[in-house]
């Protein structure tokens, strides 16, 4: 088990969104605030952690031919108990996510992981995998998040700063409030897979060049 492997796939070699190009329907949907992005980021760690931890600990009992159906029913019981947690504690939160939060069941992220992962690996290295690859996919949400929301509506922090309202910072005048829509999220996301792919095509052509 390598942490500062998985680590570094998990954010950026092997990023979920950037990468992977998975959970593709929630990053460009509720990308829109910080709050958004924030809760929706920290449920997905929460949910793959600890499914990738049960089905690491019970893949050898699992029948190869039911293992996919065995997955979803596990993911499916931590997605409700964080919905319900959700809808308890930050009633906000779930209004704003509104069915984003269920959906998490056939997030492909999470299944993905269990199926290339977890159902390979033992219970620590799943663990830190859940971890790690929950870690790049909020850390891609919340880019998105400020990207919109500040060249969208000229605010940072919606949904949690000043009143929910987040904090002003470009005149009301100027945000170009096309990146709030569902276009917004296509573009946005583009730009960033791009980015990545950028960097990391540099960062192999150096290495090969050594």
């Amino acid at each position: 088990m390598n942490l500062g492997k998985q680590f570094k796939e998990g954010l950026i070699t092997n990023n979920p969104v950037l990468v992977q190009v998975l959970g593709m329907c929630s990053t460009m949907a509720i990308t829109t605030s910080f709050f958004n992005g924030l809760g929706m980021g920290i449920s997905v760690l929460v949910i793959l952690t600890l499914s990738n931890v049960i089905i690491a600990a019970i893949r050898k009992i699992i029948p190869d031919k039911i293992r996919i159906a065995m997955f979803i029913v596990v993911i499916a019981g931590f997605v409700t108990c964080v919905d319900l947690l959700i809808q308890a504690f930050v009633p906000a939160l779930s209004e704003s996510l509104g069915v984003f939060i269920p959906l998490i069941v056939v997030n492909c992220i999470i299944l993905g992981r269990a199926e290339a992962f977890s159902y390979k690996n033992g219970v620590a290295a799943s663990f830190f995998d859940g971890i790690f690859q929950g870690i790049g996919y909020t850390a891609v949400l919340l880019v998105m998040c400020i990207i919109r929301e500040f060249l969208g509506a000229g605010t940072f922090g919606g949904g949690i700063l000043n009143g929910g309202d987040g904090i002003r910072i470009l005149p009301e005048q100027f945000p170009m409030g096309m990146l709030t829509l569902p276009v917004g999220g296509f573009l946005v996301l583009a730009c960033l897979i791009a980015a990545m792919q950028w960097a990391l095509s540099k960062s192999k052509n150096k290495e090969e060049s050594k």
